[in-house]
């Protein structure tokens, strides 16, 4: 059971202690308190835990404090949507929005090799007016004689440029709780020119002890890219790790599954359930057609395969694009292959708009349907 608060009610508030102090009430359950800060208000929830079935929902409803009460129905007690009874609200970092309803491309580095290549990614976003990127300082390979990054060694370059061009947030993977705490330090030594999203690779969607540790920081939100090898059930429950140790502030990424069905791309591409996963949370959905494709290959149509992939998600409702760009692919010490080039920036940004248009107009069309007499049954 989760009892909302009203607009601005305060955690410490008397109304919440009240709420508490009536749950526990009740034999073995209970009561959470968290703060949720959205992109438009700050919500306050009571989570009821422990067996909560016949616990009432009057004593609760009466009170002034309290917006509404919600039935748990979902496994997803922290993300979930519990049949649209959750409010969807998003958050905000560094000045941009994440909620269901926008839409960002983070084009750039799959891995940060030299300064050089940042600066020439970070130029060529400003001159197209992107504020988003990824840039990778920590890889998880799968052989251990790969590249693995530079690690702590970029970052004070990564962050200067960063400023330099005003780029407000950077995906940047980690892998260990360490690598908070190191991009924490390089960024305030560097003045916090830029912020940082921390994500989560598919190898460690089952890291418990990673998720918990970065859930429970409060500095970073964190995008978490799906198992490549689990349930979707198994990777939403890992972001319930996340936000059960306070932060809210997460994108769910769609990058492909592991599995021969998808060849010849690298994964079998998952963006069929862009839609599903808006429907089950209310986490913004992220795609990454770079590693659901695999390779930069052309179709027939001279249209290539990661921009048809990225169409299919944005078109079933993507807020969020993470994409491969590089300067010399052919240099690019990690999956170079995939990685498009800064010539096929700009096209690339045109036809995501072109989508993204359409897969507005496309919720008009439903809309207006919706609301005509026939749908609703009065005429």
């Amino acid at each position: 059971m989760i009892i909302v608060m009203k607009a601005d009610v305060d955690p410490d508030s008397p109304e919440v202690r009240e709420v508490v102090k009536v749950a526990e009430r009740y034999p073995e359950v209970r009561a959470v308190v968290r703060k949720i800060q959205g992109a438009t208000r700050a919500l306050t929830e009571v989570y009821l835990l422990g067996p909560t079935t016949s616990v009432p929902v009057e004593p609760f409803e009466e009170m002034e404090a309290v917006e509404k009460v919600i039935r748990i129905r979902e496994t997803y007690r922290a993300i979930g949507r519990h049949e649209g009874q959750a409010e969807v609200v998003g958050f905000e970092y560094n000045g941009i929005r994440f909620t269901q309803d926008t839409f960002h491309v983070f084009a750039g580095l799959c891995a940060v090799d030299t300064r050089e290549n940042v600066e020439l990614m970070f130029r060529a976003l400003r001159d197209v007016g992107l504020t988003t990127t990824r840039a990778g300082a920590y890889k998880p390979r799968t052989s251990p004689y790969d590249f693995q990054g530079h690690g702590k060694n970029c970052l004070p370059y990564v962050f200067e440029l960063a400023g330099k061009y005003g780029i407000k947030i950077i995906a940047m993977e980690v892998t260990h709780e360490s690598h908070v705490d190191e991009i924490r330090t390089a960024l305030a030594a560097a003045g916090n020119p830029t912020g940082v999203m921390l994500q989560i690779g598919t190898r460690n969607a089952q890291n418990f002890e990673l998720l918990k540790a970065v859930g429970q920081q409060q500095d970073f939100p964190i995008l978490f890219k799906r198992g490549m090898g689990i349930t979707l059930d198994e990777s939403l429950n890992a972001c319930e790790y996340l936000a059960t140790g306070g932060n809210h502030r997460i994108v769910f990424c769609l990058r492909g599954m592991k599995t021969h069905l998808g060849d010849p791309h690298r994964n079998f591409v998952d963006f069929a359930h862009v839609p599903v996963v808006k429907r089950l949370t209310r986490l913004p959905v992220c795609i990454d057609p770079s590693h659901s494709v695999g390779k930069k290959t052309m179709a027939p149509d001279g249209i290539l395969d990661i921009a048809h992939v990225t169409a299919q998600g944005i078109i079933a409702g993507a807020n969020m694009v993470l994409v491969d760009f590089h300067p010399r692919p052919e240099q690019a010490l990690c999956d170079g292959p995939q990685a498009l080039l800064l010539s096929d920036l700009e096209p690339f940004l045109r036809d995501v708009e072109l989508v993204r248009k359409t897969y507005l107009e496309r919720q008009r069309i439903y809309a207006s349907a919706e609301a005509s007499p026939r749908a609703t049954g009065t005429a």
